[in-house]
């Protein structure tokens, strides 16, 4: 059996995504078991602790496709900031929970538009509200 990769996820965001939780309806969305269970296993630390290798949320994260090296980034976003736009990719879509927490390095299954996934590396993180200061968002 494949162990899992630690989870660090901040105390504002597994707040913010506990309260997202409760508000929704058990059937609301395929992933939300698995968000769960991300969740449960987390590492919570404080924003401040935050290591700047890890996606947290509305981090944004540069992917490497493992097959082909071609590159391509996204934002991890809470669902009311899913507007539609294609670097956006929501919390409670499959590949959004499991993005939450990896760091630097670390890979995972990417779904393929029309079928199969392809394996992506997480590059870089562009962009992560601890580390930038912006604890607001």
């Amino acid at each position: 059996m494949t162990e899992k990769p630690k989870v660090i996820v901040s105390s504002q965001d597994y707040d913010r995504l506990d309260t997202l939780m409760a508000s929704l309806p058990e059937d609301s969305f395929p992933g939300r078991a698995a968000l769960q269970a991300e969740l449960d296993r987390a590492e919570v630390v404080e924003p401040h602790e935050m290591p700047a290798d890890v996606v947290t949320m509305n981090s944004t994260v540069r992917f490497v496709m493992e097959s082909t090296g071609e590159s391509f980034e996204m934002t991890l976003v809470y669902p009311r900031d899913s507007t539609g736009e294609p670097n956006r990719i929501s919390i409670v879509a499959p590949v959004g929970s499991a993005l939450l927490g990896l760091s630097v390095g670390e890979s995972i299954e990417w779904p393929r538009p029309g079928g199969g996934t392809i394996r992506v590396r997480i590059d870089a993180i562009l962009y992560q509200p601890e580390s930038a200061g912006d604890l607001h968002r």
